[in-house]
């Protein structure tokens, strides 16, 4: 894949919070990162009815809580092992 050289103006204090946070040679794959995630994959059109559903439930502060709630209930397969026990046959 290719690359293309991009100018952007961003403000002073945000260039500077990047360069405190992120190493020099890190950036460009840093934002590369950032807009993969907030844009929309390739053939999704943004007036795909499932595509703004998912991105108005992003969106839901009340829901974001809610599921972050939920969050360690949800990380495994749902079956604790007691401490100290290794998996069960």
């Amino acid at each position: 894949m290719g690359t293309q050289q991009l100018l952007l103006h961003l403000p002073d204090e945000l260039v500077r919070r990047l360069k405190r946070a992120v190493a020099p040679r890190q950036r460009s794959k840093f934002i590369q990162d950032l807009l993969e995630q907030a844009l929309p994959p390739d053939g999704v059109v943004e007036s795909d009815p499932l595509y703004l559903a998912a991105v108005e439930v992003e969106k839901d502060e009340a829901l974001a809580a809610e599921m972050a709630g939920w969050e360690p209930a949800t990380l495994g397969d749902g079956v604790a092992v007691p401490s100290g026990d290794g998996p069960r046959e």
